[in-house]
């Protein structure tokens, strides 16, 4: 199914190892995958998960692995964890992974492989969502570093604290320059 042009072009994005097109291994030794401490392919039980690339394919089988729930958004949509995001690497990036494990490209495979597509296509969607927009990026930034914001706490702020941040967030909408973002990342600090 992805060999030839598809693959190629997986291969030159660098989301496909180097000599496995269009093989298909006919088993795994087990004796070389004892003590190995990284996750197993579901499907050929050879060594799976991040072993190269994004980690979504198994090296040896090629099937699509499930999602890794320890990654976070960032790392998914290879940003740095950072405030700033460079959207149009993060639409770029958005846009790779969904070529790559979008359900509707797994429709002829296992039906294991359909799901796990659908896990990876929605965590892609809700990475870049959540990336994209200033407000859920900085929400999720502070979770990440454990601050919990509460919904439905707004109405127990200071009202004069609140414009405040309605301001910062329409300059931040209307920031057009990195000097502009600078002065708003100085202000907050």
């Amino acid at each position: 199914m992805w060999g030839g042009r598809a693959g190629a072009l997986l291969r030159v994005w660098g989301l496909w190892p180097a000599g496995v097109l269009g093989r298909r291994p006919l088993g795994c030794n087990a004796a070389s995958l004892a003590g190995s401490n990284s996750p197993r392919c579901w499907n050929c039980g050879g060594p799976g998960g991040s072993m190269r690339g994004d980690g979504f394919f198994c090296p040896q089988c090629r099937a699509l692995q499930p999602p890794d729930p320890t990654r976070d958004y960032f790392s998914l949509m290879d940003c740095n964890r950072s405030f700033r995001v460079d959207t149009a690497k993060l639409q770029e990036r958005y846009q790779q992974l969904q070529r790559l494990v979008h359900p509707d490209f797994f429709s002829q495979r296992s039906q294991t492989e359909k799901d796990f597509s659908e896990k990876h296509s929605t965590l892609v969607n809700d990475a870049y969502k959540t990336l994209l927009a200033p407000l859920s990026r900085g929400l999720y930034l502070l979770k990440l570093h454990g601050v919990q914001i509460p919904e439905g706490t707004d109405y127990e702020m200071d009202r004069h604290f609140l414009m405040e941040i309605m301001e910062m967030n329409e300059k931040l909408t209307e920031a057009q320059s990195e000097a502009a973002m600078k002065e708003i990342e100085s202000v907050v600090r």
